[in-house]
């Protein structure tokens, strides 16, 4: 790293970069992940964390510049993003970056809640979710932390970095302005792992990409942090990554971008993503098993990821974090989505039976990396029999093709929980066309997103 002041050099090379300088394959990964993020989110404005969230919202006063997706009214930019990228969050269902965190929660309702109280288009949307998803992702490569190994929920700490510059893009600052924003940014880095599984985790995303509206429009106006909080002692990497942080891996931003290559996993399981290679083994295993309810035993053998390591959900929210009830929703049902994690589901008599035939063995030669670790589920049937399947790439993971209609299924999915045809077709149009829409058009789209069904 040959500069003085870190913050300022990435500050200077995020900065310039603009639609025309993103390459074919750049522009349909970020569009494909913000008509994703966008799709999730319409789903997961229905969940109760997001209502509560719109209510606060609603009764707070302030001008009415952008849409609350799904909930029928406008807010101010950063109160609507703190509700718009809460929902993208609350089903657990939006990609995952590598290294892993959830970095399209915290940017692309940034970008659209700016776009539309900037009255910008469809370009400038894709440009700064790109410059958004690739500033975290640079961010986690060059901390590159083995898992479990930071003490907090990552988005949280490395989501506000994204945010501020999707912001940054769409408000145009200078570098200094942007070197002054990822300094206010820094002091808004929160979320506790403690959280996982409850309402607040979803607030992670929606925080930090509200802190990332809020410190663009502060060092718009002038106000000041430290101007090199990258390098600064008591800073942004020596708080949070003093273990080890390589600048000039932050400093090859761009170079490709890292929404393309690694590239990030396509969800198609709404639930923690090492649950993923249990629910695949078991949905594989299930083929063999006749009748679930004549199980006898259930043996998962795992990483160690503690986190995921929950017996007896107490609800539905909590299941998405659970080896168990993945595994026994899989084996039940044959299938896993948004309606698994109710708390009807969670509660229901042939779950609470299942549950207390599954045990978890986790096994400390199993890399607990998501890019790397395996799961396997072992069934032992009615009859004695005994089916074992192992996973070690689940659908949608880093590297690996996903067909386009699969993907297509998901989308249309979660879009009809909350609108119906012809709106519903309509937006996935413009999603598809995003970088054809125009400031009106742009417009349009938030209104169709706006639309409240109950």
């Amino acid at each position: 790293m040959t500069s003085e002041n870190p913050t300022l050099a990435i500050a200077g090379r995020v900065s310039p970069v603009k639609y025309s300088d993103l390459n074919a394959d750049t522009v349909a990964m970020v569009k494909r992940l913000i008509a994703d993020g966008v799709a999730v989110a319409i789903a997961g404005s229905a969940e109760e964390p997001p209502r509560i969230l719109s209510d606060y919202v609603a009764h707070q006063s302030g001008a009415a510049r952008a849409t609350v997706w799904g909930f029928g009214f406008k807010s101010t930019a950063a109160m609507a993003t703190l509700v718009n990228a809460s929902s993208m969050h609350v089903l657990d269902f939006e990609p995952m970056s590598n290294p892993p965190t959830h970095a399209v929660s915290p940017t692309v309702p940034v970008a659209f809640a700016l776009a539309e109280a900037r009255h910008t288009d469809g370009r400038e949307i894709i440009a700064a979710c790109a410059k958004g998803f690739e500033m975290q992702g640079r961010v986690l490569a060059a901390a590159n932390p083995e898992r479990g190994a930071l003490p907090f929920h990552t988005p949280g700490v490395i989501g506000v970095m994204g945010s501020t510059v999707a912001a940054a893009h769409l408000m145009k600052l200078t570098v200094p302005q942007l070197a002054h924003a990822l300094g206010i940014a820094a002091s808004r880095c929160a979320g506790l792992s403690a959280n996982t599984g409850s309402m607040v985790k979803c607030t992670h995303c929606g925080h930090v990409a509200a802190a990332g509206v809020e410190a663009v429009a502060l060092a718009a106006r002038g106000f000041t942090a430290n101007p090199d909080i990258f390098g600064a002692p008591h800073g942004y990497v020596d708080t949070f990554f003093s273990a080890h942080f390589d600048h000039d891996v932050l400093m090859q931003f761009g170079a490709p971008y890292r929404c393309v290559d690694p590239g990030m996993a396509i969800k198609f399981y709404p639930s923690k993503y090492p649950t993923h290679f249990a629910i695949a083994a078991a949905l594989d295993a299930r083929a063999e098993v006749p009748d679930a309810r004549k199980i006898r035993a259930v043996r998962i053998v795992t990483p160690q990821i503690t986190d995921a390591n929950r017996p007896r959900p107490r609800v539905g929210l909590e299941g998405k974090f659970s080896f168990q009830y993945v595994v026994a929703a899989a084996l039940l049902d044959g299938e896993i989505g948004v309606q698994t994690f109710t708390d009807e589901r969670c509660a229901a008599a042939d779950m609470m039976a299942l549950l207390d035939k599954i045990t978890v063995e986790q096994d400390a030669a199993i890399s607990n990396d998501t890019r790397r670790m395996q799961v396997t589920v072992e069934v032992t049937r009615g009859d004695g029999k005994v089916v074992s399947r192992t996973c070690r790439k689940p659908p949608g993971t880093w590297g690996e093709p996903i067909p386009a209609d699969l993907h297509r299924a998901k989308i249309r999915d979660c879009l009809g929980v909350r609108l119906a045809d012809p709106r519903l077709s309509q937006v996935i149009e413009m999603l598809d066309h995003l970088e054809r829409l125009a400031t009106p058009d742009v417009a349009d789209l938030c209104k169709l997103l706006a639309c409240k069904f109950e």
